[in-house]
């Protein structure tokens, strides 16, 4: 098992934290370590880190690469959709920080049988917690057509979507479609060649399914404000996401909490009660620079959002 990759924006996200060495931390997508190893490093000894995330082999490759820090870190495995609930077990009522690293890790993708890569054949799977719910094969095959046409349009941004769902359907009628090669080869018949440019035909429809099946922009959605509610004062939220949608919920969830006010713009005192919760550090998003971007091909499409809680 090896999670190997640098992980993208490492020191753009550890440094936005501005971490104080007797703080508490949480990592929301713990994954290999690697984030959490360097927040580790510049805690002091009564620092502590939470690290959460729902992969049964994340888990696994991150508490040996943090066993040096045994004693200041607390390992689970949860979505951090329930960051609340962890956090009230553990008889933490605030903390210093909190970050995200949104999307499917270069393990998973790299992993076949999880069902991730539309570049092997493997059990169409795409769970990032395999302890139950549906697979990819079963949102596939028992979705109507209408249906896949919306997941693979909303969330895959996929022009040809409702040509892909067509196909899938036809194509099931012969027999379960059950591996990602399959799929793979019935999304290419549906996409004209001459489209063809920009990466892999299935490539878009692969994250519809993905985002569908661990229900990643529902979890982000519902998450942001109770991470908020969570910071102490001068505490920070860092989200890195990769792609549009992902960081659509980031901006908004974050400028909306920097300024509530819903009154309307004509009146000249606000009215309406809502506080700002803190402010928005990055204006612009971060972005990978041009060393990361020719050593590691996920770092392309990163973003980095930060929010002080006030």
């Amino acid at each position: 098992m090896m999670f190997g990759h640098r992980p993208v924006l490492l020191d753009e996200t550890v440094d936005s934290l501005n971490i104080r060495p007797g703080g508490i931390y949480v990592d929301g997508t713990l994954g290999g370590g690697g984030h959490a190893s360097l927040v580790l490093e510049r805690l002091g000894e009564s620092g502590r880190l939470i690290g959460i995330d729902q992969d049964a082999d994340a888990i696994e490759a991150a508490t040996k690469r943090l066993a040096p820090f045994s004693d200041r870190v607390t390992v689970i495995r949860d979505n951090y959709r329930n960051i609340g609930e962890i956090l009230e077990s553990l008889s933490v009522p605030a903390v210093d920080g909190i970050y995200l690293d949104l999307g499917v890790s270069s393990f998973q993708l790299d992993s076949a049988e999880r069902g991730f890569s539309y570049r092997e054949d493997a059990p169409l799977d795409m769970r990032m917690d395999r302890r139950g719910g549906r697979t990819a094969a079963d949102i596939v095959n028992e979705c109507g057509e209408s249906e896949l046409y919306r997941i693979i349009r909303d969330y895959g941004e996929e022009r040809f979507a409702g040509n892909v769902a067509k196909r899938i359907v036809a194509a099931r009628k012969n027999g379960r479609i059950e591996t990602t090669g399959q799929l793979a080869e019935i999304i290419k018949e549906a996409i004209p060649a001459r489209m063809r440019a920009d990466g892999h035909p299935a490539k878009r429809t692969f994250q519809a399914l993905r985002i569908e099946v661990n229900r990643e922009l529902e979890v982000l959605e519902e998450s942001i404000d109770t991470m908020i509610d969570l910071l102490k004062p001068g505490g920070r939220l860092a989200v890195i996401t990769f792609h549009s949608l992902e960081d659509r919920i980031v901006k908004t969830k974050f400028r909306t909490a920097e300024n509530p006010c819903i009154c309307p713009p004509d009146f000249p005192v606000c009215v309406c009660g809502r506080k700002s919760r803190g402010r928005v550090i990055t204006r612009k998003p971060i972005v990978p620079g041009k060393e990361e971007l020719e050593e590691n091909r996920r770092a392309h499409s990163a973003k980095l959002r930060v929010f002080e809680r006030s």
